[in-house]
């Protein structure tokens, strides 16, 4: 088979997504048939590493045999039913969810974005019932750079100008500080204040970590100041960053914690916001719901894919295998690179200005075979399924190496 002859297999795909597709994504130029593990394959059938994992959703790798087995189990008896009525899977998924996380209680959605706007109706209601607020004064804080969806209540409180930019007006009750600024937050913090909105690790904005001892000020500050700290790990829980949680790593607990992306395995969409029962307790029939959240089908395989994540110890194992490449990423010696910083398996290359983009040594990487994506602009994140071998990630390391060593 010529050249031409095999791009064509995948480039027919790639032109009627650029013709019919509304052009919200930049996708890196290739066509993903097949997947298993960490590794994927284009109609053309050269194999890939995924060291994305669609932005941490994979942490259970590609097609886990346990989940997949969930899938199909499930699906063969009911797939949706509303919540108008119970099921066999509702209620053990939120038993099992709960009590991997310590909380009381939860609320199932099917996206991210869907469960971030669940917290922020959360901790409006509570702040009228529970803390006496009139109605349409309660104030929730957010971090700078943050990154926890893109409705339009949540880009009203996003830094990024692309995320707003012809999208007002803007649902107000929102106030920026900057992040890992434990004395921003205790200032910025009025009778009117219901919650503290953050994530553990800002993922979006390149892998940034704050401070060690941030967060053990900032659930002190919540607690003196009765308000709500609200965890949004989406993106870091389950796993991801060495620990099940990553508000683990300096021994606290919030009053709220945003999960979803890897609670349904890569297989199905399925959200949660976690709290106490006073806190999710303020719900009441028809103030919140989804068609589709909590449908039997997706609490199948999220209970597979927390039973996957805890038998096959993959936070431990996001530890021991995530220390070990930063430290071999750390060796690595090119004019490109600024920093490398990382927990567990959710790494960020950061280049100089001057590097001329991430994007090109990720469509570099591409060619050789491995799979990252840039984020804001000088960042190579490095995030691979938590099942990912040692073997494997010297294999990765290696084209790493040699993608920052010799690019021009």
């Amino acid at each position: 088979m010529t050249e031409t002859q095999t791009q064509s297999l995948s480039q027919p795909f790639m032109d009627l997504a650029e013709k019919y597709g509304a052009h919200n994504y930049h996708p890196l130029p290739l066509v993903i048939s097949s997947a298993k593990g960490v590794w994927v394959k284009d109609p053309e059938g050269k194999r890939y590493m995924d060291m994305l994992s669609s932005y941490s959703a994979l942490n259970q790798g590609h097609r886990h045999p346990a989940i997949i087995k969930a899938l199909f189990d499930q699906a063969r008896k009911v797939t949706l039913t509303s919540r108008a009525f119970h099921t066999e899977q509702i209620g053990p998924f939120l038993k099992e969810v709960c009590e991997l996380s310590g909380f009381d209680m939860a609320l199932a959605m099917n996206s991210g974005a869907e469960a971030v706007e669940t917290a922020i109706k959360m901790a409006r209601k509570w702040g009228c019932m529970k803390k006496g607020l009139p109605q349409e004064k309660a104030e929730i804080i957010a971090c700078t750079n943050n990154f926890h969806g893109r409705t339009v209540t949540i880009v009203s409180f996003s830094s990024d100008e692309q995320y707003r930019r012809d999208f007002g007006p803007y649902t107000p009750g929102f106030k920026l500080i900057g992040f890992g600024d434990a004395e921003a937050l205790k200032a910025a913090i009025t009778p009117n204040t219901v919650a503290f909105l953050v994530e553990p690790i800002q993922c979006e904005a390149g892998i940034l970590i704050p401070p060690q001892g941030y967060f053990r000020q900032v659930r002190d500050i919540c607690a003196k100041a009765g308000i709500l700290l609200i965890l949004d790990e989406i993106q870091t829980g389950l796993g991801r960053t060495g620990r099940m949680f990553a508000f683990e790593h300096e021994g606290i607990r919030p009053d709220a914690l945003i999960l979803g992306k890897a609670l349904g395995g890569g297989v199905m969409p399925i959200s949660v916001t976690l709290a106490s029962s006073e806190v999710l307790g303020v719900f009441k029939p028809g103030d919140h719901g989804s068609t589709f959240g909590a449908n039997p089908l997706a609490c199948a395989v999220a209970r597979a894919s927390m039973k996957v994540l805890r038998d096959e110890g993959l936070d431990e194992r996001a530890r021991k295998l995530g220390d070990a490449f930063l430290a071999r990423l750390r060796t690595i010696k090119s004019p490109h690179v600024k920093e490398y910083r990382g927990r567990g398996l959710i790494i960020g290359i950061e280049l100089h200005p001057s590097a001329g983009g991430a994007r090109r040594f990720c469509e570099r990487l591409m060619q050789l075979g491995m799979l990252c994506k840039e984020t804001h602009e000088h960042v190579i994140r490095l995030a691979p399924p938590l099942v990912i071998t040692e073997k494997e990630l010297d294999w990765a390391f290696k084209r790493v190496k040699k993608v920052l060593e010799k690019t021009a």
